[in-house]
């Protein structure tokens, strides 16, 4: 009888493993059930959540081996190490970057938030794998070796791999693979600042772009998951250390915000452009002096390690720093410096294209505008005013808000933080202005202003972008079509040069037929072997148009469903 058991336990292993081939064959020809998808939903939380706490613990490991503390006490640390040493090694750190980028990707550029928002419009959910791990490679060792950004916008990422490798595995369609990239990018914010609600707004406000019903049900289970690992491992305690004897006469103050939040504004717009403005800088510098491009980290390095000999603070993610600020343990005057120097630190660490997010970021400079703010307004009106550190967290809350342009989630996540409704009071009345003043600055935020600059018009709503989803091959109609074009008018037009190549997409062939007002375009096809390109059929505007507005209803669909 012993003996029979362990053939049991292997036919038994057997079995679940041929049940499981099976319901993934199915799911790759059907797509999941409802079901499946919620379970599906929760594993891929629960991996996001996993991935945050492994990158973060991976960033605090790197940061007390190379700098003896992790990012809690990292400023003041660093700030006692041999100035020799906090110079060499972001460069060292940058170096080892370059190598990665330059080796694993295609364009040596870090992917971040914005390449998940261009996923899940354009791509069905998916991002780049292999380009996906190396970035958190990256900016791992980027935000462990001194590099002044956020693990956010990395975390959010490598959930998004996640969520495509999983994607890809069972065939997920388009619909289908969004939901699944917001069930983890919802998982990875849930988990990275202990704040369920603000990870599930963040996923549809800010990755999804739209508020279905039919997505919050998994993007919410997925946030939970992600939570829930946060809390196994660091408790139900909040991200920060956040003051309680903050109340003076807060109505009174509500002005004070609404100005605070038109400040606040101006500042991300200052600090976006300032990114946007380095890369320039840099793309520049690399073009005329011809560095190969694994080397833009490490002399972004050697800069960020200069400045850190005098303003340690800039080191690593900055949670110090925004605890200090948001517990009032910093002056007027060491506020605005403190501002000014991360500003252009992380512009360094982003154009040097070192890695990581801009949500701490953002954070750390909010906090810090908010302290200066706060130390002014209750300086000049000390009996209408309660503490300083209600417009640190506010003036936080509304820069992060801005940059991210995520003004709900924003809130939403202040509030996790502090337990407060009157503070998340405080924080929308100055959200509210910060994002309206900044949206107009900028191209709506920090992410969807990158896509604009490569071209991506996603800002501009699903009918400036939908016809860069189509290829012409999937709508053209091949010559032997029963309709098909005359060959003879083809080749005449390919003559004269209107013509359109089948990889192209279905935008450029809208311009085209506004440009030339033809019926029809030929399509044709390169050789493989260098000789002339092969007629394979046109495109014809009425299949154009009937494409396009195909999309734009399965889009209004999804989003209303």
């Amino acid at each position: 009888m012993m003996d029979d058991a362990p053939n049991v336990m292997t036919r038994g292993w057997r079995a679940a493993r041929s049940e499981l081939a099976g319901m993934l064959a199915v799911m790759r020809v059907k797509g999941p059930s409802q079901l499946q998808f919620w379970l599906i939903a929760l594993a891929i939380g629960t991996a996001a959540g996993l991935a945050a706490l492994f990158f973060r613990k991976g960033i605090y490991a790197l940061q007390t081996i190379l700098y003896g503390s992790d990012d809690l006490r990292l400023a003041s640390v660093a700030g006692g190490l041999p100035w020799w040493w906090v110079l060499t090694v972001p460069v060292v750190g940058g170096l080892v970057v370059g190598v990665i980028l330059h080796r694993f990707t295609p364009d040596g550029r870090v992917r971040a938030v914005a390449d998940v928002i261009e996923g899940a419009a354009m791509h069905e959910g998916r991002v780049e794998i292999r380009a996906g791990f190396a970035s958190a490679a990256a900016s791992l060792i980027t935000l462990g070796s001194g590099g002044s950004s956020g693990r956010e916008g990395p975390v959010v990422h490598l959930a998004a791999v996640i969520a495509s490798l999983i994607s890809n595995r069972i065939n997920a369609s388009g619909i289908t693979g969004r939901d699944l990239l917001g069930c983890a990018v919802a998982g990875a914010v849930s988990a990275s600042f202990n704040a369920p609600i603000a990870g599930a707004i963040f996923a549809l406000e800010v990755v999804l772009r739209h508020f279905a019903v039919h997505a919050f049900g998994p993007i919410a289970i997925a946030a939970v998951a992600g939570t829930v690992i946060n809390r196994l491992e660091f408790g139900g305690v909040t991200e920060f250390t956040l003051p309680l004897d903050r109340v003076g006469a807060f109505y009174l103050e509500l002005p004070a915000f609404l100005l605070l939040g038109l400040v606040s504004g101006l500042v991300a717009a200052a600090l976006m452009r300032a990114v946007i403005y380095a890369e320039e800088i840099g793309d520049r510098v690399q073009a005329a002096t011809g560095i190969p491009r694994w080397l833009r980290p490490a002399l972004a390095g050697a800069i960020l390690g200069g400045i850190a000999i005098w303003f340690p603070h800039i080191i690593g993610v900055g949670y110090e720093t925004t605890t200090m600020a948001l517990t009032g343990q910093i002056g007027l005057g060491l506020a605005v410096v403190f501002a000014v120097v991360k500003v252009v630190a992380v512009a360094v660490t982003m154009g040097g294209r070192m890695g990581g997010g801009m949500f701490s970021p953002a954070m750390v400079v909010g906090s810090l505008t908010g302290l200066a703010f706060g130390l002014i307004a209750t300086g000049i009106l000390p009996d209408a005013s309660g503490a300083e550190t209600v417009y640190a967290i506010t003036g936080m809350g509304a820069v992060a808000a801005a940059v991210l342009g995520a003004p709900i989630s924003t809130t939403l996540i202040v509030f996790e933080m502090t337990g407060d409704w009157e503070m998340g009071l405080a924080v929308m009345t100055a959200v509210s202005l910060s994002t309206s003043l900044a949206s107009r600055l900028v191209d709506r935020s920090f992410f969807l202003t990158q896509l604009e600059r490569r071209g991506i018009h996603l800002a501009a709503g699903p009918q400036a972008y939908l016809g860069d989803t189509i290829r012409l091959s999937a709508i053209l109609r091949p010559m032997d079509h029963r309709r098909a074009a005359p060959e003879a008018a083809c080749r005449e037009m390919i003559a004269t040069g209107t013509v359109l190549g089948e990889n192209q997409m279905l935008e450029t062939a809208l311009r085209t037929f506004e440009r030339t007002g033809a019926d029809f375009i030929p399509v044709t096809r390169s050789d493989p072997g260098g000789g002339e390109p092969v007629l394979v059929g046109a495109v014809f505007q009425t299949d154009a148009l009937r494409a396009y507005a195909k999309a734009l209803a399965e889009t209004a669909a999804e989003e209303h469903s």
